[in-house]
């Protein structure tokens, strides 16, 4: 990958902030609204909030984990680093457009890289219509809550609610139910990646419902639409030998 100028960013923990130190000691940089690449230091938050961040602007994103799982990180090495990025290759990232209305008239959208998920805000269960393409397709899940996942977000949330894993490039979504109690037995669906989900919210007054486009979280909802947002591709930048698709791909065959 070519490229003329790096920017580096640190998360506000110790680790990322000694490395980041000693990065910018070594190697030139420029501001990030200058850079052809960001290089990001910290964990998988901290990387999802830089590609929010610069997800208009597209500039590539390459992550080394100072964090804990770091899922969308590479190793944390400072040798070599120019020619290690000189050799990282792109994924191109699919976001989640969300549209949302409250109890109270107003309106908010938001995008999402990983997940948009609707969560119970109050000791009751949510009850919640699924409508799919304009197709009533649940008339009421009884749940603390359901989410929409893409592929990179699979590993996520969307993983801990026993939801599918989906391999990128297969062109889906993943649609899970958060501790289903009617139907009980429901485990979700996969759903094509140009499909329009909307949820409504039944007895929001009485079963608020809030609702978090990963890091934009909106209460007291009464209706949510969510399809893939088709002018937005940000890329995440991996190693060759250890980029996203075989992560997730390896993910499957964890026990």
């Amino acid at each position: 990958m070519k490229f003329n100028s790096i920017a580096i960013l640190a998360d506000a923990h110790p680790p990322a902030q000694e490395a980041g130190k000693k990065l910018l000691a070594e190697y030139e940089h420029v501001p990030p609204e200058n850079a052809d690449i960001i290089v990001a230091l910290g964990g998988d938050g901290f990387m999802l909030s830089t590609v929010h961040q610069f997800m208009e602007k597209g500039t590539p994103i390459f992550g080394m984990n100072l964090g804990t799982v770091g899922f969308l990180m590479n190793e944390y090495n400072s040798n070599n680093l120019l020619k290690r990025l000189s050799k990282c290759e792109p994924i191109e990232l699919h976001a989640l457009s969300m549209k949302t209305k409250t109890i109270d008239g107003d309106e908010h959208s938001a995008l999402a890289i990983n997940e948009v998920s609707l969560l119970r805000e109050s000791r009751l269960a949510s009850k919640i219509r699924i409508i799919i393409d304009d197709i009533n397709r649940m008339d009421e899940l009884i749940c603390d809550g359901v989410l929409i996942a893409t592929s990179a977000g699979s590993t996520a949330y969307n993983l801990s609610a026993y939801g599918p894993i989906i391999p990128l490039g297969t062109g889906l979504l993943a649609l899970t139910p958060i501790s289903p109690f009617r139907p009980r037995r429901w485990r979700g669906a996969l759903l094509p990646e140009t499909t329009v989900i909307k949820f409504e919210v039944l007895d929001p007054k009485l079963r608020p419902v809030s609702v978090a486009a990963d890091f934009t979280e909106i209460k007291n909802v009464v209706s949510v639409e969510v399809k893939q947002e088709t002018n937005l591709f940000p890329k995440i930048l991996f190693d060759p030998e250890h980029n996203l698709e075989e992560r997730i791909l390896k993910e499957q065959f964890l026990s």
